[in-house]
């Protein structure tokens, strides 16, 4: 069963105040209606405990239980913070739509272009680091730890909002576990 976000989760990644943690926040990116519950555990690296909260608290849903879920998600929202108008409003993207094949190579390419744009310049000795990585890594796994990396130091230097928006296009250019 495909886990997806809620429009509690959608307030949650568009909020400048962050309620949940950045693996928290990860799960919620990974929640794209295409991988399954057991593919973002493994992806985390999570032992269930942490999609099982999410699930409980509202930010993700399962198709069955999809709309005894949704109902509370929505009125916690915007109890918490209101925001009549966007609560309705179709979510934003950080990231521009992508139509092209999801591939590793795809994914490796992008990988090495956010090294040179985010690390070259002030900090080279880091962007030599992640090339160097990016060179040897050849399965999914290692593109993934690589990727979190990278991510974690774009946070600490551009901010989460620039961080979730990597992640999302991450997401959206790995292809999908088999």
């Amino acid at each position: 069963m495909q886990l997806h976000k809620s429009e509690k989760a959608r307030i949650e990644l568009g909020a400048k105040v962050r309620l949940l943690t950045v693996r928290e926040r990860a799960a919620l990116l990974l929640a794209d209606g295409h991988k399954t519950r057991i593919e973002v555990q493994r992806l985390l690296q999570d032992d269930g405990s942490m999609l099982q909260k999410l699930i409980a608290d509202g930010y993700l849903l399962h198709p069955k239980s999809g709309a005894a879920v949704l109902a509370p998600a929505v009125n916690e929202a915007t109890t918490q913070a209101p925001q009549p108008s966007t609560a309705r409003a179709a979510p934003r993207s950080s990231c521009d739509n992508f139509d092209g094949k999801r591939s590793l190579a795809t994914t490796r390419m992008f990988l090495f272009d956010l090294g040179e744009r985010m690390f070259a310049n002030k900090t080279p000795a880091l962007a030599e680091q992640f090339r160097g990585q990016l060179r040897e890594a050849g399965d999914r796994e290692s593109m993934l730890l690589i990727a979190r990396a990278m991510i974690s130091r774009v946070e600490e230097i551009a901010g989460p909002e620039r961080a979730d928006g990597l992640s999302e296009r991450i997401a959206m250019l790995l292809p999908p576990e088999q």
